[in-house]
């Protein structure tokens, strides 16, 4: 067998990038975040909790919390998040024929404090239970000066976390990422993913 190479002028990566312009919606979710110590959890992922893969400090919001006043930040940072997804809907066109309606389950704010990371490689559809997944999203929500990118290895593309910097990708393991160690400081994002209809 003999490996033969396709000759490709472009090679797209699939990430979309956009940049929130209100940058105080992002302050008031970090502000929501730090208001709500009893709801923080230490960050878990399928792997379940393990510190040297994985090091943050974690909320989930579910679909339902969104309609209680006190997450009205959060319900308003979807619309935004949507208006990214339309955009990435109308650069991939193929996409508005196979999905009349994306739904987004329950996500995560996360506080990563100087030393945190997610280091491990991993991806979003790794199981049967993740298959419902189609897209991955983040956004930063607050200024990192040193360390805290997330590294998609495949593509050789490094994301340096910016406040509003938001990002959509597929959520298989073509796009296998980790988040880096942050070095100083404390960074915070909220991510989750989108998925089939139910």
């Amino acid at each position: 067998m003999k490996k033969i190479d396709i000759k490709i002028s472009k090679k797209p990566h699939f990430i979309g990038c956009w940049k929130l312009e209100n940058a105080e919606l992002c302050k008031d979710i970090i502000n929501f975040f730090e208001k709500n110590k009893s709801k923080q959890t230490k960050g878990i992922f399928s792997g379940g909790y393990n510190p040297k893969e994985k090091k943050t400090t974690d909320i989930t919001v579910t679909p339902k919390d969104l309609d209680k006043p006190e997450y009205v930040c959060l319900k308003n940072y979807i619309k935004e998040l949507h208006q990214c997804y339309l955009e990435y809907q109308n650069e991939w066109p193929f996409l508005k024929s196979i999905l009349k309606n994306i739904h987004i389950g329950s996500f995560n704010i996360q506080k990563y404090s100087s030393g945190d990371h997610f280091s491990t490689f991993h991806s979003e559809r790794t199981s049967l239970s993740g298959l419902h997944r189609l897209f991955a999203w983040m956004t930063y929500l607050n200024e990192v000066e040193d360390g805290g990118h997330t590294n998609f290895e495949h593509y050789g593309v490094k994301i340096k976390p910016e406040i509003g910097k938001t990002l959509i990708w597929p959520a298989e393991w073509t796009h296998m990422h980790a988040g880096e160690m942050l070095k100083s400081g404390t960074k915070y994002i909220v991510t989750g993913w989108m998925h089939f209809p139910s």
